[in-house]
């Protein structure tokens, strides 16, 4: 796959089939769309190119916004990869992109620029200068300068489409299966394992603390997970905090793994850790004795689950 920071950055002398999104999730919804598109280009006569965008258009346009996404950068090429893209943009979006018509923006961008024969699209793009133009402007647009377009209608899974906002409320809620669902693989994080307190071995429950670099990746509501991570090509579970360890007086969110059976120095190591299950919320308990006998059942609970799964 050819990656591109820019949409400046390409070249191509074939026609080409495009879509466009942010993409975030790479989701079942967007599985679809993604599909179709390899299809369309096995004959080799046509390129096929992702385009995408980085800020999130909300970080750009309501600078305000809180909104947590559920790829990196780099998760999100490492998906897109697996689709067999031959071409993902990653275009950066600031207030001069957005100023685009959606006139302007189909002529110097899509037509000029990337030389599209089609453009494949979910049924619901809005695109252009506030957003004003919808599939219907684009398939007129196509009639004017020559190309086509081919929409796709809404991916539902239980009757309920799927959305990256929808998923991204599922992982707030801590409803790990829906969110897999929607998702189609197992949510993940992506970070550096490193040196924390060490008061987990101490009770026989030793960690590895996990530090996310790209603070707009969403984590899952506070709480403790079944996980699981591939480590120097073996795979091991684990169970996962998120929270502030309320019992040891802490006020810091932190991120703590204990890994089954791993008995390796794993620190520095980057790790993606999937998310399979949550077990229960984050508490306070009276005495490190308690919190003792609890993460003895929770290990409990986990092998047990994991043992279902093999």
């Amino acid at each position: 796959m050819n990656s591109l920071s820019s949409i400046y950055c390409f070249k191509s002398t074939k026609k080409n089939i495009l879509t466009l999104g942010t993409f975030d999730g790479v989701h079942l919804g967007h599985k679809s769309i993604l599909d179709i598109m390899k299809k369309a280009t096995k004959n080799g006569l046509y390129e096929s190119i992702v385009l995408t965008f980085f800020p999130h258009p909300r970080m750009v346009l309501q600078q305000d916004s809180s909104i947590k996404l559920l790829n990196t950068i780099d998760e999100k090429a490492n998906l897109l990869e697996k689709f067999g893209i031959d071409n993902l943009i990653i275009h950066p979006f600031d207030t001069i992109f957005s100023n685009l018509s959606a006139e302007e923006f189909v002529k110097e961008i899509l037509v000029d620029k990337l030389n599209i024969h089609k453009i494949i699209i979910g049924h619901d793009h809005r695109f252009g200068k506030n957003r004003t133009a919808d599939i219907n402007d684009l398939i007129a647009f196509g009639k004017k300068y020559n190309f086509e377009v081919e929409q796709i209608g809404a991916k539902e899974v239980d009757e309920i489409a799927i959305s990256s906002t929808k998923i991204r409320k599922s992982l707030l809620d801590g409803d790990i299966k829906r969110a897999n669902q929607y998702l189609g693989y197992n949510y993940f994080i992506s970070g550096k394992v490193i040196e924390g307190k060490k008061i987990g071995r101490t009770i026989g429950f030793p960690t590895a603390n996990i530090e996310i670099i790209e603070d707009y990746k969403l984590l899952p509501k506070n709480g403790v997970y079944i996980v699981s991570s591939k480590i120097k090509n073996n795979l091991y579970y684990g169970m996962m905090n998120i929270g502030n360890n309320p019992t040891l007086g802490e006020n810091v969110q932190s991120i703590e793994v204990h890994f089954f059976n791993l008995d390796e120095n794993i620190y520095q190591e980057n790790l993606q850790i999937s998310f399979l299950e949550h077990i229960r919320e984050e508490h306070k308990f009276d005495s490190i004795t308690e919190l003792k006998s609890q993460l003895e059942n929770d290990k409990s609970f986990s092998t047990d689950y994991i043992q279902k799964l093999k």
